[in-house]
């Protein structure tokens, strides 16, 4: 199984058109970045400069979908209620 590393760059401000940044690395290789802001959800192999982007309702759908069901429950943040 491989293994997987995940940094997150976050902007100074209260996340909004500045993209968040995940770098994925597997088994010490650069997989690429996913760029999160309040618009979208783009991936971006390593290598490669254009993005494959997803709105956020379409992203939902695909972890509907195609995603893996957890047992574990989803921690309360100060935002929810």
């Amino acid at each position: 199984m491989p293994k997987h590393a995940v940094t997150v760059t976050t902007p100074t401000l209260t996340l909004g058109k500045a993209d968040t940044v995940f770098e994925v690395v597997q088994d010490d290789q650069k997989l690429g970045e996913l760029r999160i802001s309040t618009g979208a959800a783009v991936w971006y192999r390593n290598g490669v400069s254009y993005g494959k982007k997803l709105s956020w309702s379409k992203l939902a759908d695909l972890f509907a979908e195609h995603g893996t069901a957890r047992a574990e429950t989803k921690k309360r943040t100060s935002r929810q209620s």
